[in-house]
């Protein structure tokens, strides 16, 4: 697990013999083996539409972690409706999201025909000891899984911004899905949660708990899913694990953009204010090593179909 600068990919698009479709497939498997991909000199929002942004605020709801956009509705939560002006960042977070899109297109090819924008979302709270209750914090490794949007068997894509004036943000990463499950599927209870009926229970429970507290429904989830979230909490939980797995620490400058799967990649964000995320599903046919998906890794441990 690396992180790879792109540094061919500016506000034109990839320049030069970086644009040819074996360049996409390279960059596709890097991700999918667990890398991250960073645009440096890629300008992903204008310096307008950054100083807006860091003016916005959020909503003091305590179901509220990020403000979110909907694409595919238009529909803006979490934001503080008092001095906010809803239909600038409307329009700043759509913007993002189409640009962030056309930027996928280009730079991951091999993924066009299938790839799914889900939720833009926006980070104005600073991460340094901010104060959220267990599974829910940021700062804690974890690999991704969603409760409120079942991913499926479909990977999770996701583009970060920093779109703080000065400040870098900053990560840690862990070890691949892969490597996490090979040591810790068994004590994680994975191979059970398969076929648990009285754990499904428990975790479409809580799922609809969450949904219920953001005014959504649950729109149903795969096996899949619930052995993700079990994993999830499982790692998040796990104070052994929080002290003692290996860690590389990554500062990402402001102005950067970055590029990971996050259902592969273990992460936790220790500070950093102000950025901006866009997540996309990509079905795992479209995948260049789909033998590295946390679907096939997790079907090959508990030896039956999750889907």
């Amino acid at each position: 697990m690396g992180v790879i600068e792109i540094t061919t990919f500016t506000k034109d698009g990839r320049k030069g013999p970086s644009a040819d479709p074996e360049s996409a497939r390279w960059c596709c498997e890097r991700l999918e083996r667990g890398d991250i991909l960073v645009l440096p000199d890629f300008p992903a929002v204008s310096e307008e539409d950054r100083r807006f942004l860091t003016q916005v605020r959020q909503s003091g709801s305590a179901f509220v972690k990020n403000i979110s956009y909907e694409p595919s509705s238009g529909r803006l939560r979490g934001f503080a409706r008092a001095g906010t002006d809803a239909q600038r960042l409307r329009e700043v977070l759509s913007g993002y999201s189409n640009r962030i899109r056309a930027t996928a297109v280009e730079l991951l090819a091999p993924y066009v025909s299938g790839l799914q924008t889900d939720f833009t979302s926006f980070r104005p709270i600073e991460e340094r000891g901010r104060n959220l209750r267990g599974r829910s914090r940021n700062d804690l490794i974890h690999v991704d899984s969603f409760p409120t949007r079942p991913a499926r068997g479909r990977r999770i894509l996701r583009f970060f911004t920093n779109v703080h004036p000065n400040e870098p943000r900053v990560w840690v990463t862990s070890q691949t899905f892969a490597e996490l499950a090979a040591q810790m599927a068994s004590e994680a209870g994975l191979a059970g949660s398969a076929g648990d009926s009285r754990f499904s229970a428990r975790l479409g429970r809580r799922a609809t708990a969450v949904l219920r507290g953001v005014g959504l429904t649950n729109t149903g989830r795969s096996r899949y899913d619930e052995a993700m979230l079990r994993f999830h909490d499982f790692l998040k939980d796990n104070q052994g694990f929080q002290r003692d797995c290996p860690k590389d620490r990554h500062e990402f400058p402001p102005g950067s953009t970055w590029i990971v799967f996050t259902d592969t990649v273990s992460h936790a964000v220790l500070s950093g204010q102000y950025a901006l995320e866009q997540t996309f599903f990509v079905p795992i046919d479209l995948m260049v090593a789909p033998e590295l998906s946390p679907l096939r890794i997790l079907e090959s441990t508990v030896g039956v179909p999750l889907l």
